[in-house]
């Protein structure tokens, strides 16, 4: 049987969000990347009168209402929605229609999505640049490491003085530190082992972790999306980049605050200029400090970190591991909440680059 084309099957891949209405100012028709703009299921949309929709926007509405009574659009090129209670800074271009019901046509982009595109294409590079920088670096100062620790045990033979040997038990411990610390800045160069993966097991996982390295006032919370579809990709990799950023959050806090665990579907993802249909959103909130302003732009940097004796590779070793599985960590901050958002997309892109 051949399939039915609708008038509207062409919106529904489109990246800008788009919204019909009637002659009653009444939703009639909203494409996926509408409800990822407005958070929330077209269901509840279409059918729902404007205002109902979206509340609080009265003086916007009265331009609508204008434009449907004059049967002239418009554009507004900085134009301020209140979504859930939120400022949202959006361009738009409303144009009448004579389509089925409907008579005005919305069409919505969000100013910040061309900075995000190309602020995430900026931080991918220098990610790349970043992991050959240090993969070159650890190789360079791996090597020497054994020989230095080698000399360090043979001279604890010769010394008579058990006061000597405790220097040289110094040398010892620190090349074993630097070794480890090495073989952790090489580990994201190894190939992904893939398989399917239960990404609750691996949230799961990670909260007993969790427990067992804060033993005493760290609170974990969990807010699953039980329906989730399994993700392809390596399991072991997805467990301690999440941990990472779990850890670094628990951290935050002293060990005695509160993270939380969420995850859910995300819809119409752009991710270094390639578009997905669906991505599992895996979010890690804490009600530490907040991260500083002055590392918000190098927060994912190796060797970059806000806290004393932090190495600064969870956050850097996490984004990589994401990379890897085509994702993208995103946080927002401010003191008292810190979100980080890991985005995995479930499949193969979704016809094109943006």
């Amino acid at each position: 049987m051949a399939q039915v084309v609708t008038p509207y099957d062409g919106l529904e891949l489109l990246n800008t969000a788009v919204l019909m209405l009637d002659e009653g100012l009444t939703v009639t028709y909203a494409n996926p990347a509408a409800e990822t703009l407005f958070a929330q299921a077209r269901k509840q949309m279409v059918g729902a009168p404007f205002d109902t929709a979206l509340p609080g926007n009265e003086e916007f509405m009265h331009r609508l209402a204008h434009a449907l009574e004059t049967q002239a659009g418009f554009n507004d090129n900085d134009l301020l929605l209140e979504v859930e209670g939120y400022p949202v800074h959006l361009h738009c271009v409303i144009t009448p229609a004579e389509t089925g019901e409907a008579r005005l046509v919305l069409e919505f982009r969000e100013l910040q999505q061309q900075l995000k595109i190309a602020r995430e294409a900026k931080m991918l590079e220098q990610q790349q640049a970043n992991r050959e920088l240090i993969r070159n670096l650890a190789h360079e100062i791996k090597n020497p490491l054994g020989g230095i620790r080698g000399a360090a045990q043979l001279l604890e033979r010769e010394l008579p003085d058990a006061e000597l040997r405790e220097f040289t038990q110094v040398i010892v411990k620190e090349a074993d530190r630097l070794q480890s610390l090495m073989n952790r800045l090489l580990t994201p160069n190894r190939l992904p082992q893939i398989e399917q993966v239960n990404i609750h097991e691996v949230m799961e996982h990670v909260r007993t972790l969790l427990h067992a390295e804060f033993p005493e006032g760290l609170e974990v919370k969990r807010d699953y999306d039980t329906s989730l579809p399994e993700i392809t990709g390596d399991k072991e990799q997805l467990i301690q980049a999440i941990l990472n950023v779990a850890r670094n959050g628990a951290q935050a806090t002293g060990g005695l605050g509160e993270i939380r665990m969420v995850t859910r579907i995300a819809r119409q993802v752009t991710i270094a200029r390639m578009r997905y249909r669906h991505a599992i959103a895996v979010s890690i909130e804490d009600d530490g400090p907040g991260v500083p302003p002055d590392l918000a732009d190098r927060i994912f940097y190796p060797l970059v970190s806000g806290r004393q004796g932090g190495t600064g590779l969870g956050l850097s070793l996490a984004q990589s591991f994401v990379s890897q599985h085509h994702g993208l960590i995103e946080f927002d901050s401010e003191p008292g909440r810190t979100r980080f958002t890991l985005l995995l997309p479930l499949r193969t892109p979704a016809e094109t680059p943006q």
